[in-house]
């Protein structure tokens, strides 16, 4: 008997196979266009944020090595350019430290390797000696990485070249104080980075992922559903990116308004109140994380939930919403302040209501976690505490409330 869905009824040839017969295949596919479609708006994302980068690199190259070659004649400036990309190729806010330990890595360098050559000479053994003690004295100082490598590289050079290259000491030594000054110079004054800009950056996708667990987690404690907020747990617990982002961005954003004239006036405005707030928010998002633990605990145990309970939570989620939008517009986050109040008030409410162990924590936590947001704003800590505690009223929940 022909199969009436393969053939056609007239008995000719197999009609083609309908799309829903394979819709793993098609839900596959669909997926691969998805990440192949992310993966490539990440790259153009990099690339754009590091594109002021590249620009950076290639101006201070070509300046160290016009400075060095047209002013100070030194015939091969090569080591120059390799210095200046060497100290922009450190993260941001690293620039300036950077360029003080090749200095002073190259000074180790030099140092041992000429006079060690004056007594022992050269040859093989001679290099494995130098360049051993060139990085035992690195260390001895107390020299980061950065300090060790630049030792170790300038002593095989010293110990190499100088044999059939006069005078090489002085000349590494110029070229990497020019390379790195170079640098810092195209920084601070020639293509100086905005650190407002740099602080927007890398803050959005920290707050961002902190309000939209925030959210999904309201929404869990609305319906009684934790499975949304399980899934918020995973995704703040992967947060170390974010993080180490923000950390960054705050380092060069005070190095930038302290090194470049255009940005001085920023120290102690929009730039130090931004550079000062990666530590609270740091805090913020831990202590985030154990409120969303106690959440998924609570609606698990069949505890009860509080309307204001939920509404806490969402208010919180838009206090970080409206503390990123401020920070960005370089405002002072009053509006985010009030905000985050509100949600205090709310999770008084719904412990006043009554709740049980781990509801209490979660009031706790909205309590935690608005403090540090204050702190954020700008607050001192003692301030943030009073005013949360003003905000949140009374501790004793009436008599008979539940819980």
């Amino acid at each position: 008997m022909v199969d009436a869905n393969r053939h056609g009824g007239d008995g000719g040839a197999p009609t083609r196979a309908d799309d829903t017969d394979h819709p793993g295949l098609a839900a596959t596919a669909a997926r691969l266009r998805g990440r192949t479609a992310a993966g490539l708006r990440d790259r153009l994302r990099r690339v754009r944020g590091i594109g002021g980068l590249a620009v950076q690199a290639g101006l201070a190259a070509a300046l160290s090595w016009l400075v060095v070659h047209e002013v100070l004649h030194i015939s091969q400036p090569v080591f120059a350019p390799i210095s200046a990309v060497s100290t922009l190729a450190a993260s941001v806010g690293q620039r300036l430290r950077r360029t003080v330990e090749l200095i002073i890595g190259v000074a180790v360098g030099v140092l041992i390797g000429d006079l060690l050559l004056q007594v022992i000479g050269t040859g093989w053994w001679q290099l494995a000696l130098i360049v051993v003690l060139a990085v035992v004295v690195a260390l001895f100082l107390g020299g980061s990485a950065a300090v060790v490598i630049q030792a170790g590289a300038t002593a095989v050079l010293i110990a190499t070249l100088s044999p059939s290259v006069r005078d090489l000491e002085i000349p590494r030594f110029v070229d990497a104080l020019v390379g790195g000054v170079v640098a810092l110079l195209v920084t601070a004054v020639l293509l100086p980075l905005n650190p407002l800009r740099v602080l927007n950056r890398a803050a959005r996708p920290a707050l961002d992922l902190l309000s939209a667990q925030l959210d999904a987690t309201a929404g869990a404690l609305a319906r009684h559903d934790a499975a949304p907020a399980r899934a918020a747990m995973v995704e703040l617990r992967q947060n170390k990116d974010e993080l180490k982002a923000l950390v960054e961005a705050t380092q060069g954003a005070r190095e930038a308004s302290t090194l470049s004239p255009v940005h001085w006036h920023e120290r102690h405005g929009p730039v130090g109140r931004y550079a000062q707030a990666a530590e609270p928010i740091d805090r913020a998002m831990r202590n985030t994380g154990t409120l969303i633990r106690r959440s998924v605990s609570l609606i698990e145990d069949g505890e009860p939930i509080p309307e204001p309970m939920s509404r806490a939570v969402t208010d919180l989620a838009e206090a970080v919403r409206l503390l990123k939008r401020q920070f960005a517009a370089g405002d002072e986050p009053k509006r985010a302040r009030e905000q985050a109040l509100r949600a205090v008030c709310a999770a008084g409410d719904a412990y006043r209501e009554g709740v049980g162990f781990s509801g209490a924590v979660v009031v706790a936590q909205v309590r935690t976690t608005v403090s540090d947001l204050l702190v954020a704003t700008g607050l001192t800590q003692e301030l943030a505490n009073r005013v949360v505690r003003r905000a949140f009223g009374e501790l004793t929940p009436p008599a008979g409330a539940r819980g």
